[in-house]
């Protein structure tokens, strides 16, 4: 079933549950379909935004979302993030020409893996990191 939000030519609103798109179309077409305020017969569709759900969209569904939040937080408060310059950064520190430091950031898959295969001490996150914004 479908519910539609609906407007009548004399600007009334209400709602209406139907079988489907095709099925409001063939009913408003034979005249089936009133407005509930004036009983006008031509009615369309308004517009709708999607239903959401109350839960809250951030909240872990399971133990293991809740880890990797717990990971993430963790990550994010304890090292900095540079973004694309990620691959820069830690070969810059692993060839000692910038000082040591924890990072998080993005890298291109063939730079990552040219770091793995120099031996530059990396991992990759299970989640995308939030980029920082000013």
């Amino acid at each position: 079933m479908i519910r539609y939000a609906l407007r009548c030519d004399q600007g009334h609103d209400f709602d209406g549950w139907f079988r489907s798109s095709d099925g409001f179309e063939a009913m408003r077409d034979a005249g089936q379909v009133g407005c509930a305020v004036c009983c006008a017969t031509k009615v369309d569709r308004a517009l709708m935004a999607p239903a959401v759900s109350d839960k809250t969209l951030t909240a872990p569904r399971n133990p293991a979302e809740a880890a990797l939040q717990a990971l993430r937080r963790k990550i994010e408060t304890s090292s900095d993030y540079v973004g694309l310059s990620f691959a820069e950064e830690a070969r810059a520190m692993h060839e000692g020409t910038r000082p040591a430091r924890a990072i998080h950031g993005e890298a291109r898959p063939e730079d990552a893996r040219r770091l793995i295969e120099d031996g530059v001490p990396v991992a990759p996150l299970p989640f995308v990191p939030r980029p920082k914004t000013n």
